[in-house]
């Protein structure tokens, strides 16, 4: 099979998975094989140990135009294809490595919200973002009425949704939507060296990390300590805490294996 006829390339270096949403003649939207597609690859990253960063992007002049709904009508119930994209949004979230988006061109609608899914978002001074779903009289999913008000709050929030016009990269930034703004010709090179930092940590301690401040969002100060405390356990147990003390001491750099135990 040809890249172009792959919905979703992957590559990899080293411990640095890369997802390429691969229908650049329709911007990337995710049709019934995409979704799949993408489904499937992060659950299989997420069994991988091998694995340590994802990074999602796309090919062509766009990252994701969102949900394709050029097909017209299609069979089935619509909350049962709608549990199909939750499973997606639930499996990103809960991945247990970093993951990165890089984002060229427009983002918009569940596009977006795959964006706004991962840990990191890196742009372009030309990429684009909206929440276009009111235009197509559709409410907000792939977790944006979630997502965007931790990010940007709720009156923020409603004003991208409500009004769901256009925003440019650096009002993006200024808003939290986006992590780092960097020239085209740059982002590849920024996100390479990125993935090799993120890879290069130690990777319990960055799963632990990741689900913490995902979970405690929502919980009191008590339930966040609490968590705190049994992550930390856990991280004192495996051989990259012992490591880094080690390599502390000897004024040198850690390897890290996310091994288990002090031998």
């Amino acid at each position: 099979m040809s890249d172009d006829e792959q919905v979703l390339l992957t590559g990899r270096d080293d411990a640095v998975l890369t997802l390429t949403l691969n229908r650049p003649r329709r911007k990337n939207a995710l049709n019934a094989e995409l979704w799949t597609a993408l489904g499937e690859a992060l659950t299989a990253a997420a069994n991988d140990p091998d694995v340590r960063v994802v990074v999602l992007t796309g090919a062509g002049d766009a990252f994701c135009a969102g949900a394709d709904l050029s097909g017209g009508v299609t069979t089935g119930h619509p909350l049962a294809r709608m549990r199909g994209v939750n499973e997606v949004a639930l499996l990103l979230h809960e991945l247990p490595v970093p993951t990165i988006a890089k984002v060229t061109g427009v983002a918009v609608g569940a596009g977006w919200n795959l964006a706004l899914g991962c840990d990191l978002v890196v742009a372009t001074p030309e990429s684009r973002f909206s929440q276009i779903f009111a235009k197509r009289a559709l409410s907000l999913d792939f977790g944006g009425s979630w997502l965007l008000p931790k990010l940007v709050g709720l009156q923020q929030a409603k004003r991208l949704a409500l009004l769901a016009e256009m925003i440019d990269a650096e009002e993006a930034l200024r808003l939290g939507l986006v992590t780092w703004v960097k020239e085209a010709g740059e982002i590849d090179g920024f996100v390479t060296d990125l993935g090799k930092r993120l890879a290069a940590g130690p990777p319990v301690a960055l799963a632990q990390t990741k689900a913490l401040l995902n979970e405690n969002a929502d919980r009191t100060l008590r339930d966040a300590l609490a968590s705190e405390a049994r992550t930390q356990t856990i991280n004192f147990g495996g051989r990259d805490a012992a490591a880094a003390f080690t390599a502390f001491n000897e004024k040198r750099e850690p390897e890290f294996t996310g091994e288990w135990g002090h031998g």
